[in-house]
């Protein structure tokens, strides 16, 4: 069998172990829990959310780029750093507890212990999350309230009161999962996430929580969540910019009782596909929950030299305004996506540039192509649209997602915090 042939063979064997679940979320995994309340920090939608597991677990975090790091950021990091552990996730939604100062430093480490306290874990076992509202403090005898509130409502509420507790601007909930076979055994894999707006392809811009039953040390965790967060949540946009709170974190708690997954192991690129999968799925969900989006843009890039080249390509024609807008009017407007990538800063060669919008070629060869215009458009006016992008120059490829820009992202983001 050629080199060729052997990596189709794996390929195949390794699709063949994932099986993907749609509606599964954080608790698809043993030994998760997780739940949703209203505590007041907002009008009238639930406001805090928190995932349990029954037993400490392996945890590993990726976290905003932007500088101003707001505060339950450096408490979660500070939490990881201790054993590496986390058992149990608590959210607010509403103020995001960014650019608060010593104030809200300390409302972030004291909702981490009134947590861990009600919970009965370890303080550093405990991760805290907000999203909402910048340069506003937490109102902390409402936050108190919740707290005090969540071991009452554990019989009560699921999943999908935490899934719906963590959103701001989102118009839906967001959520995935895979069942692996590993060495035979059964692993789940599930996250949920949110993201309307501030999303921008610089670490992963929104929230997200992905939960694993599976056994593997953190180190490999943390290799693995770096990954793929840069196939996946680096590679959406919806408006450019990089929010103060955002995070992923994966947790991995080995109730699943499987040998330990490393790289070494034969099912390490099963676990690796799977967790992959399941933040892809994620990522696609927040670009096509754009802030006054009506469309996913999803595009491919192909033929550039590295895969690097092939990520900043794809992120210049996502993140073009013009494009975007062309996407939301119908207009197969090629001469925008072709400025898109001549001012991605990547080296091309323009001769050698072919872009199609769906099945439509519409440059070849870095000329325009003969096209249908009114087929063009009728493509366009379909909710998911593809633009292909060939570079002619290499194998490095590269897929990334957006979304339209409609007259309704100003208005949302222009009342934003009325």
């Amino acid at each position: 069998m050629t080199k060729h042939g052997m990596l189709n063979f794996m390929e195949v064997n390794k699709k063949e172990k994932i099986k993907r679940l749609p509606n599964a979320s954080v608790t698809a995994p043993m030994g998760y829990e997780a739940g949703g309340l209203f505590c007041g920090i907002r009008k009238k939608r639930l406001d805090m959310g928190w995932i349990y597991s029954q037993v400490p677990a392996e945890a590993a975090g990726v976290y905003t780029t932007n500088l101003f790091q707001a505060a339950p950021l450096l408490v979660t990091q500070d939490s990881i750093g201790v054993e590496n552990k986390l058992q149990g996730i608590l959210v607010n939604s509403g103020k995001a507890n960014a650019c608060t100062g010593d104030q809200g430093l300390h409302d972030a480490y004291d909702m981490r212990a009134s947590f861990s306290k009600v919970l009965n874990m370890k303080e550093h076992f405990a991760a805290v999350v907000s999203t909402g509202v910048i340069g506003e403090h937490l109102p902390m005898d409402k936050v108190k309230f919740g707290i005090n509130s969540i071991a009452p409502a554990r019989e009560k509420v699921g999943v999908a009161e935490f899934e719906k507790a963590i959103l701001t601007t989102d118009t839906c909930t967001k959520h995935f999962g895979v069942q692996l076979n590993i060495n035979g055994k059964v692993v789940h894999i599930g996250g949920a996430a949110k993201g309307s707006g501030m999303i921008h392809p610089n670490m992963a811009t929104m929230l997200a929580f992905v939960t694993t039953d599976a056994n593997v040390p953190h180190p490999c965790l943390q290799e693995a969540l770096g990954q793929v967060t840069n196939s996946t949540f680096n590679q959406i946009t919806v408006d450019g910019d990089t929010s103060t709170n955002d995070m992923v974190l994966l947790l991995a708690n080995g109730l699943a009782d499987t040998e330990s997954l490393t790289p070494e192991h034969p099912d390490w690129e099963v676990f690796l596909e799977g967790l992959k999968l399941v933040c892809q799925e994620l990522s696609k969900q927040i670009a096509r929950d754009g802030e006054g989006a009506t469309k996913l843009i999803e595009v491919e890039v192909k033929g550039a030299p590295t895969d690097k080249v092939a990520q900043a390509i794809g992120k210049s024609i996502v993140g073009s305004s013009l494009v975007k807008s062309a996407v939301f009017g119908t207009d197969a407007n090629w001469g925008r996506i072709i400025c898109a990538i001549g001012y991605s800063g990547q080296a091309i060669n323009p001769n050698e540039v072919k872009v199609s919008i769906g099945p439509f070629t519409v440059v070849e060869n870095g000329l325009p192509s003969t096209f249908d215009e009114d087929e063009a458009k009728k493509y366009l006016e379909q909710e998911t649209i593809q633009i292909h992008i060939g570079l002619g120059n290499g194998t490095g490829e590269a897929t990334c997602w957006g979304c339209d820009l409609s007259y309704d992202y100003v208005r949302i983001n222009a009342s934003y915090r009325t």
